[in-house]
Parts: C-alpha cells; structure tokens; sequence
C-alpha cells in the first residue's frame, strides 16, 4: 500500500538534552510523521470515522514527548513511533524529529526512522 497521512511541522514544547541546564528548561521540538493509511475507504466514503485521525495523533504525540521528557532525540523517537504504531493501528511509520537551535550554525539537528509493526502485531492494513 502507497497511500499515508502527514502530519508536517508539529511543534512541542517539551524538556529535551543532556545538560543540566536543559532540564530546567523546554525546548521547541518538531515532528514530522508520514504514516501508512489505507485512504480509499475515506476516500469513498468521506466519513471521519474512516480515516485517521491526525488531531488525536497529533495530541498524542504531543502529550508523549511532554511526559517523557528525553534526554536523547533518538530515545524520544523510538518511544514515540511505538506509541504511534500501537495506539493508531498504523502499520508503518517515518518519523523526524528535530531540536532547532541545538547547534548555532544549523537550522536544526535531528533524527529520522522508519518503523513498521512485526508479523502477528496489530496494524491498520
């Protein structure tokens, strides 16, 4: 299957690094997510309840990263491509996230991984 929902941009403010200094502080984190959806049926239906609900992803994501609060972007990603995969029934997923400012001469630093759910496991398919 080809089709998938984006979600572009997302921003949260969450505590992120390894400083001591980060840790009193939050930091701007971006998400973007390119996740595999089956999107013929709503797309033939035009009904909501078809399709995935990138609000809840979205809140979820965001209320994710605020909990875990990671000290590594690489721990902050698998932890959240998990959720993801497991809360939405998404079967596969692309997943960046970024720390802008982390390095002065660079827009932003980040990670980016793609993670499918095993044989057997729940998954939107």
């Amino acid at each position: 299957m080809a089709d998938s929902v984006l979600i572009e941009g997302l921003v949260v403010e969450t505590v992120v690094g390894v400083y001591d200094w980060e840790r009193d502080v939050t930091q701007a984190l971006v998400v973007d997510l390119e996740m595999a959806w089956d999107n013929r049926i709503p797309g033939m239906s035009d009904d909501v309840s078809d399709a995935l609900d990138y609000a809840a992803v979205s809140a979820r994501v965001e209320s994710c990263l605020k909990e875990l609060k990671p000290q590594l972007l690489e721990h902050g990603a698998e932890v959240l491509a998990g959720v993801i995969l497991q809360d939405f029934g998404v079967g596969w997923l692309r997943l960046t996230l970024r720390k802008p400012g982390a390095v002065p001469a660079a827009r932003s630093v980040g990670v980016c991984i793609e993670r499918s759910v095993r044989k057997g496991e729940l998954g939107n398919g």
